[in-house]
């Protein structure tokens, strides 16, 4: 008896704090120039569903915030976000179209180029909707197990992308330092092995993380401050002890990605030093320009996402939350978005594919 009314109590005391919360998000969010209604249905919706069980985050789901700080600026936020989305879909699927359609760009580049598209239109895919579901309408729940798949399928997306970047220069690599040996080394079947590798290693790397997190008992307020669910932000939900969880993402941070990146530098700086000595100052120039664009994609993915990972993990004291939250953002749109022009626009292959495919598709609408 006496514990169930300990747990009431402490239910009561849950439902309180969630009170505060929503109380406080709708002051500093709207300030008065929205109306109230939008945060009071969410608040009613989000308390009924902690209501069913206030201590299992499993059963009431959770509660992403936006970006905490600035949620005045959600409205004004999504614009830039939305336009972005919309860019990448729209330039990484004609990228698809173009390489699919066009016999002669089913060489090894241009095959590694599409399958960093999809993954590219698949990591933005899973984190914008939700976000801007949040922004505008203040879609705020999701369900535990939506959370888990959210965070796997980010996770994994860009396990997935490191490697293919580094599947990218590898092949740069081989074109350039060994171009008589080129289609020797990467046949079909070798690409296949390349893309089957690619996909199982970063569906065994991220999957354990799902079970990491399920073996947790949660028991406080189920709200993630953040536009999407994050390893470490779902385990600072629970009131267990997520040092192995905190270990195991460092760990695969820092064999897959870190690795990844040792990889690449590697290739780059032998790929510099091959072109360097090549004898034509236009073979050279070419080379430079190919990759000065694939060195520019590969800092702007790596740099925003491996802040955010270690600033969630040991900077939270020190960078404010906003910073950390909108690069986070910014990472899974900005290298999508990117990606088409800096590899597409720029490969005169590519640029002649796009016009052959937009005549042929002008010819069968007359």
């Amino acid at each position: 008896m006496e514990g169930r009314v300990a747990e009431e109590k402490n239910g009561l005391g849950q439902l309180e704090s969630l009170f505060s919360w929503g109380v406080e998000w709708e002051k500093r969010s709207l300030g008065g120039h929205f109306p109230v209604c939008r945060t009071i249905v969410a608040f009613s919706s989000a308390t009924g569903i902690a209501a069913m069980n206030l201590s299992d985050t499993r059963v009431a789901g959770c509660l992403l915030t936006g970006i905490p700080g600035l949620e005045h600026l959600h409205i004004w936020l999504s614009v830039p976000f939305c336009t972005m989305y919309i860019a990448a879909l729209a330039g990484n699927g004609i990228l698809i179209c173009i390489i699919l359609f066009q016999p002669s760009l089913h060489e090894p580049m241009y095959i590694f180029l599409s399958l960093l598209a999809s993954a590219d239109v698949l990591l933005s895919t899973s984190t914008m909707p939700k976000a801007l579901a949040n922004f505008w309408l203040g879609s705020s729940h999701i369900s535990f197990d939506g959370c888990l798949t959210q965070m796997f399928f980010i996770h994994f997306l860009f396990v997935a992308d490191s490697a293919i970047l580094l599947a990218m220069a590898f092949d740069r690599y081989v074109a350039i330092c060994s171009p008589l040996r080129y289609a020797t080394i990467l046949t079909r079947k070798v690409i296949g092995q390349i893309i089957a590798a690619t996909l199982t290693l970063s569906f065994i790397i991220m999957f354990p993380s799902v079970f990491l997190l399920k073996r947790l008992h949660y028991c406080r307020i189920n709200v993630i401050a953040h536009t999407f669910c994050e390893h470490m932000g779902i385990a600072r939900l629970s009131c267990s002890d997520i040092s192995i969880n905190v270990w195991y993402g460092l760990a695969a941070a820092l064999l897959s990605t870190g690795l990844d990146i040792i990889l690449i530098a590697i290739s780059y700086i032998r790929i510099l030093l091959a072109v360097f000595h090549l004898s034509s100052q236009e073979a050279r120039s070419k080379a430079l320009s190919t990759c000065g664009s694939h060195i520019c994609v590969i800092l702007l993915f790596y740099i925003p996402a491996l802040f955010s990972v270690f600033a969630y993990r040991f900077g939270g004291k020190h960078i404010p939350r906003y910073v950390h939250i909108l690069l986070a953002n910014l990472y899974v749109v900005i290298p999508p978005m990117l990606n088409p022009i800096i590899y597409g626009v720029r490969t005169k292959q590519i640029l002649e594919g796009a016009k052959q495919m937009f005549s042929n598709l002008a010819k069968e609408f007359k």
